[in-house]
């Protein structure tokens, strides 16, 4: 998505080889109409009739999801992370490692949004290692639901997250993959 990968130059920085920081637009201040687009892209990328839940994993996964589900007509789900009083136990669970915090972290959603009929499209901001989605894969499968596909808004693929959910045999589309940071620069594959 030629949009995506020019505001990635003009407004994003880096830090060492390999972190990229949109903070600016993606994922602290959000700019809409950007996001308006990603939603469109993410639609025509995934055309499935079938799909009935966007999933995500909190929080910079859910502005995106909301948009990305308004083109789909369906409502969003996303991992909370650690516990919650107000969701109890009756949750789905998995542990997710952070790439870019260094923690892991248990995740949930709760088993009264997901089931064996549901089938979702996984949307998230960005994949390195691709923890966050095998966390997420590890919800659905306890659910039964079926994954239709999973939308990344910026992928590292200088990392393994993507090459190993396309090597189990899922639709993973990437808006913008960053073959690697040079000196600063980011150089899309």
């Amino acid at each position: 998505m030629e949009l995506l990968k020019k505001r990635i130059v003009q407004d994003g920085n880096t830090i060492g080889n390999d972190v990229v920081k949109v903070d600016m637009f993606l994922n602290h201040q959000i700019d809409v109409e950007l996001l308006n687009e990603i939603g469109k892209e993410f639609r025509k990328r995934f055309s499935s009739d079938k799909i009935t839940k966007i999933v995500t994993i909190e929080a910079s996964g859910i502005g995106i999801a909301c948009i990305v589900a308004q083109y789909f007509g369906v409502p969003v789900i996303f991992a909370k992370k650690g516990a919650n009083r107000n969701v109890g136990d009756n949750l789905y669970k998995a542990d997710v490692y952070s790439f870019t915090k260094g923690t892991t972290t248990t995740i949930g959603i709760s088993k009264d949004y997901l089931s064996k009929n549901d089938h979702v499209l996984i949307v998230d901001d960005f994949m390195a290692n691709g923890k966050a989605v095998h966390g997420l894969l590890n919800i659905l499968n306890q659910a039964g639901a079926t994954v239709e596909g999973i939308g990344i808004v910026i992928e590292k693929g200088f990392q393994p997250g993507g090459d190993s959910l396309r090597s189990l045999g899922y639709k993973v589309e990437s808006l913008a993959v960053i073959k690697s940071i040079d000196d600063g620069n980011i150089i899309f594959g």
